[in-house]
């Protein structure tokens, strides 16, 4: 995948409440992850911390453009079975910080 394939990223970070990592990554992989899977795709990768700030859940995807972002979202927050993995993880989930960023190229030859 070269730069121009998928130019907008979005870098979630959500902030799990102490000790609710366990049960809030379950539910997350039984629940949101096939509605994820069905509307916004492939996902880049997903991560935890454990240098820094503790208890963040990272995840990542790409989208062709910003249209391509709304409308898949869309589609996600408008499927029945997103709202199923909201009420799930309710109380889990205590902040929610989201970045769309882009891609630029740089030269990684030595």
């Amino acid at each position: 995948m070269n730069e121009q394939d998928y130019p907008i990223v979005d870098l979630r970070f959500y902030s799990i409440a102490p000790r609710g990592m366990t049960e809030f990554l379950q539910h997350f992989n039984q629940l949101a992850m096939p509605v994820l899977m069905k509307h916004l795709g492939t996902p880049v990768g997903f991560y935890t911390t454990t240098v820094g700030t503790l208890n963040q859940f990272v995840h990542i995807w790409e989208y062709e453009s910003l249209a391509d972002y709304e409308r898949r979202s869309n589609a996600r927050d408008a499927d029945p079975e997103f709202a199923t993995y909201l009420q799930a993880t309710k109380g889990l989930v205590v902040a929610q910080h989201n970045q769309i960023i882009k891609k630029v190229a740089m030269n990684t030859q030595k």
